[in-house]
Order: C-alpha cells, then sequence, then structure tokens
C-alpha cells in the first residue's frame, strides 16, 4: 500500500528519524513518503496518511484540522481527527485525564491575560517558589517561561494577554531527573527514553539542547503509563507520554502526545519495526 506521512516542508532546524521506519515498512509490501501537510495533494490516491513531523501546526491550527478533515473524508488517518481535536488543547485532555484518575502536575488554567498580582498569588497558590507558564495550545516548548517568585514578568508574559495559558509548579525532577517518555504502538508498549535539559536551561527537547538517552522504565512508570493509555479512545496507532517524578516519588503527566511526537525510533532497535508493524496492522484493518 502507499502510505503519507505528514510532515512540514523543512525539518533542517528539528531533529528527527521517521525516516528509520521507511525500509521496514518497505518490507512489508509498503511504500512510505513523506509529504507536507500544507501541500496540494491528492490524499485519496494514498491508502493510509500518517500524521508524522508536522511541527509548525500550533500556528496554523485551523487550517491543520481543515487540512485533516479532507484527508479523513478521502482516506484513512492516524491518530484519526477527533483525537488530534482532543489532544490538540493541553487543557481539556490533561483535565479529562485527571477526571478520570490519573495524576498531572497541579495546574492553573486561565484563557486571558495576565497582571502582576495575579503573577504572585499564583506563587502562594501553588506553594512554590518557581513557577512554568505555557500556552494551553503549543509544541516545542515555545512560549514556555520559568519564573521565581518576586521575578517582574507581567512584560515577558504579554503573549498571554489574548490567549489561554497554564500556570505549574517547576517541577524539580525535570532538572535533578529528567522527563520519561513512554512510546506505544497500537496500545502496546514500545520504548522509553530519558530527557534532560543542558546545564541552566530546563527545556529538554533537542532543539534546545536537551540530551536523550535510552531508559528501562520501572514497573510503577511503566503501570502509570499503561493505565494512562487505557484512557484515550479510540485506541491511537501511536502515543507518546511525558511523566516527571514528583516529590513523593509518584509519576505525574507533563503531556500527552498524540499528533506528532519525537518517536526517537534510534534509541530502540526494535522500534523501527514495531512502528511498521503498527502501520501495517492499521492499514489491514476495516474501515
Amino acid at each position: 500500500m502507499r502510505i503519507a506521512l505528514l510532515s512540514i516542508e523543512d525539518l533542517s532546524d528539528f531533529v528527527a528519524d521517521d525516516e528509520l521506519v521507511v525500509e521496514p515498512l518497505r518490507r512489508l509490501g509498503h511504500v512510505a513518503e513523506f509529504v507536507p501537510w500544507q501541500a496540494a495533494v491528492e490524499w485519496r490516491n494514498y491508502d493510509g496518511v500518517v500524521i508524522r513531523t508536522t511541527w509548525d501546526y500550533q500556528h496554523h491550527l485551523p487550517e491543520f484540522l481543515s487540512v485533516l478533515h479532507d484527508i479523513e473524508t478521502q482516506t484513512r488517518l492516524a491518530n484519526p481527527l477527533e483525537i488530534v481535536k482532543w489532544n490538540a488543547d493541553k487543557k481539556i485532555y490533561l483535565q479529562d485525564i485527571e477526571k478520570r484518575g490519573g495524576k498531572i502536575v497541579p495546574t492553573i488554567w486561565s484563557n486571558n491575560g495576565i497582571d502582576s498580582r495575579q503573577i504572585q498569588a499564583w506563587f502562594e497558590q501553588l506553594q512554590t517558589d518557581e513557577i512554568v507558564v505555557k500556552p494551553t495550545v503549543g509544541a516545542n516548548a515555545q512560549h514556555a517561561f520559568r519564573l521565581k517568585c518576586g521575578d517582574e514578568a507581567a512584560e515577558r508574559l504579554g503573549v498571554f494577554k489574548t490567549r489561554p495559558y497554564m500556570v505549574q509548579p517547576f517541577m524539580r525532577g525535570i532538572v535533578e531527573e529528567g522527563e520519561f517518555s513512554l512510546f506505544y504502538f497500537n496500545g502496546e508498549y514500545s520504548h522509553t527514553i530519558l530527557k534532560t535539559p543542558k546545564t541552566g536551561d530546563f527545556r529538554v527537547q533537542e532543539e534546545h539542547g536537551g540530551i536523550i538517552q535510552a531508559t528501562k522504565p520501572t514497573a510503577d512508570l511503566l503501570a502509570t503509563g499503561d493505565r494512562i493509555m487505557q484512557y484515550i479512545s479510540p485506541t491511537p496507532l501511536y502515543a507518546r507520554i511525558d511523566f516527571v517524578r514528583t516529590g513523593e516519588g509518584e509519576f505525574a503527566v507533563v503531556e500527552l502526545e498524540l499528533i506528532e511526537p519525537s518517536m526517537y525510533l534510534r534509541e530502540a532497535a526494535h522500534a523501527p519495526q514495531m512502528f511498521a508493524g503498527a502501520i501495517d496492522s492499521w492499514l489491514q484493518r476495516e474501515i
């Protein structure tokens, strides 16, 4: 079958390894090609479209969702549009996870607007001396700010005057241990990586100097990941769950990535073949 791996025009500023799945797919009898999501394409010419490195979608969300709608009317799409819509806004899916019994990082939600008195109140409400403020719709840590109590930050946070945002305590586990990412294909666990920020930073993405390494999850971490996966319906073709260890030793969800997560296929020898096998099973499934 013919598969489109949805991407962007220029990946030169990013670290991606999705090409590792192309050869395993070929061995399974499929031809995969990377297609920019904004390209003028007859999507019906593909047997399936898999959203992958569409790493600018957050800047064009209505247009992106419209393209996905067009794709889904012409062929099969993974992950499906209903999951993408749910996962595009952190407020929506994180609140859902919490309602279903999952543990998330404590969060204050706001639709827009910030003033200095409000900023200082956040520290008291979250009982912390450091916070992180970031948009509810965003990616790659863009417009994520780490603030200390007493900082004059209202001007820095001006981007949120007309934009929904979230406020969380800065989780020391991010810099002391790192952020864990668990990967699942068709609901089945694949591999785990540990992401740690460079010295003096709190962002774990490679584009910001983050260090990536494969790791083996503890039984508690794996059980927590498996439980979070049960909250997602329908079962996604691919999923990445980011966790941080809390001061109480539990694991809290930082983000759930169901749209365009970096897969870090290079960090697990079995992962490219497993992902290809999951795509193959998805293609064979009756619509």
